[in-house]
């Protein structure tokens, strides 16, 4: 089962000052890049776009380099010390982001053209209802962009640390469609430990 939240944002808070620096270390900033770049949808410039779960926000930078800064770009992160860290690194590309310090579903927030969320609800209780709460937060059409945890023995090894879940494709793909997305796109990373542990999807609120 997942670690309780409280231990998690704690374990984040004492990691943030060298996450940003690991995550591109290990190929993820790149690969959110080739996810991003990849032929997916072209969001609106005007949309409000939030990072789930941002950490250091290196989902939301890859997104600012590929498609420029957004109308509005909120961070949703329960860690004070990686919300910080990726304010830092927004402000860096000339973007001002929205900080909401807390947990996905009990942080009001309006609604959003586009949600970014990178292995997120494998860490959540009910997955399910993170994907419900997300669906929720979108506009009627909006996109989410999420990156899982996908079955490795690289995975074991986080597991070891994080607990977290992780899901064969055909699950993923039943909850999106179980909380109201079409899947418009299923991204396997070509390279690195992005290409392990981790599987991209794009999937439209449906109508």
């Amino acid at each position: 089962m997942p670690k309780p939240i409280a231990e998690i944002t704690h374990r984040y808070d004492t990691a943030a000052p060298r996450w940003r620096d690991k995550m591109r270390a290990l190929g993820y900033y790149d690969g959110y890049l080739e996810f991003l770049t990849s032929g997916l949808p072209v969001a609106d410039e005007a949309t409000h776009v939030v990072d789930i779960g941002a950490g250091t926000a290196s989902f939301a930078e890859a997104w600012v380099a590929v498609h420029g800064k957004p109308a509005r770009l909120t961070l949703l992160e329960p860690s004070a010390g990686m919300i910080r860290q990726g304010q830092k690194a927004l402000r860096a590309r000339g973007v001002e982001p929205e900080l909401a310090q807390g947990v996905l579903g009990n942080v009001n927030l309006d609604p959003v053209g586009v949600a970014l969320a990178a292995h997120v609800i494998e860490h959540c209780a009910d997955p399910s209802q993170a994907l419900q709460d997300i669906h929720r937060l979108l506009r009627q059409g909006g996109r989410l962009f999420l990156v899982v945890s996908k079955p490795h023995w690289c995975n074991a090894i986080i597991w070891l640390q994080w607990r977290h879940r992780t899901f064969q494709r055909a699950e993923i793909l039943e909850l999106l469609d179980e909380a109201g997305f079409d899947c418009e796109t299923v991204y396997s990373f070509p390279s690195g430990p992005p290409s392990r542990t981790s599987r991209g999807l794009v999937a439209k609120k449906r109508g």
